[in-house]
């Protein structure tokens, strides 16, 4: 009852801040946390065009560096996204070793053993591919686990002005995925308990068949259940009022600039340095 009770005293930001549905779980409400949603992605795409214009280790390493740096302003829990996230380095230590072996063998040999030839050029173009995957990939990754689906909707909606039938739709879809999958769990748990799943391949498919079926006749009673519930709330009609509204703040403007910037740095110290190598031209 106090647990309940603490939760409605609490402030919306804060309570929104913890929603179990992200992918990476945000422990406390911060003011990057409490952005509007389209300045989030705004944020993470001018990021990533930093360390897309040019293949290089400066311009990728300040873009990841800075990306590591504000992880803490983000309010994720650290140790479950180090938990969560493995794979990236992972894929982009596979990305990098892939470009070591294919890479234009030029310098001096650093690793000649049979059909593996690694040279300083191949190695440097090696670790500028592994840096860049990352500051690709952990800015939109960790920006999209701080974003309420709610939030993202209302602001697509009363910002972007796109439909708000379809945009209220696929929220609603995205949110029912996880019961889907769920509903699969316990009909297949329901068919092993009766006796009717196992045996034969034959029978495995006939039964996989039937689940999907129950599956699909259970969405679609949902579906019409949401639509009705949709249509009686005025979705769609130009008089329907927002309990909700989608606002952009001072620190918006301030995490949009300071992205401006890292991108600008990144650029720059590439060209100081002259490492740049642009991907076009």
């Amino acid at each position: 009852m106090s647990d309940s009770l603490d939760m409605n005293s609490r402030p919306a930001s804060e309570v929104a801040a913890e929603d179990p549905g992200q992918l990476i779980p945000v422990v406390r409400s911060t003011a990057l946390a409490r952005c509007n949603p389209l300045t989030k992605i705004a944020v993470a795409l001018i990021l990533m065009v930093g360390a897309l214009l040019s293949i290089d280790l400066v311009s990728a390493g300040v873009v990841l560096l800075a990306a590591l740096l504000a992880l803490p302003a983000t309010g994720l829990d650290l140790m479950a996204a180090a938990k969560r996230l493995w794979f990236l380095p992972a894929g982009a230590l596979l990305a990098a070793w892939g470009t070591a072996l294919l890479a234009e063998k030029t310098g001096d040999v650093v690793v000649d053993f049979g059909p593996i030839l690694f040279t300083t050029e191949s190695l440097a173009a090696a670790a500028a591919i592994f840096v860049r995957a990352l500051a690709l990939a952990i800015p939109l990754i960790v920006l999209a686990s701080t974003i309420d689906p709610r939030d993202l909707a209302d602001a697509l909606i009363q910002r972007l002005r796109l439909p708000e039938v379809v945009v209220v739709s696929v929220l609603a879809a995205s949110r029912l995925l996880g019961l889907l999958v769920s509903e699969w769990q316990v009909l297949a748990m329901a068919r092993r308990a009766r006796g009717v799943a196992g045996g034969s391949l034959l029978r495995r498919t006939g039964s996989l068949f039937s689940g999907v079926f129950v599956l699909l006749v259970v969405s679609i009673r949902r579906a019409t259940t949401l639509a009705m519930a949709m249509e009686g709330r005025a979705f769609g009609r130009p008089e329907r009022t927002w309990r909700r509204r989608s606002k952009f703040a001072v620190r918006d403007l301030v995490a949009v600039l300071l992205s401006l910037a890292v991108c600008a740095v990144a650029i720059g110290a590439a060209r100081v340095l002259g490492v740049w190598n642009p991907i076009i031209g």
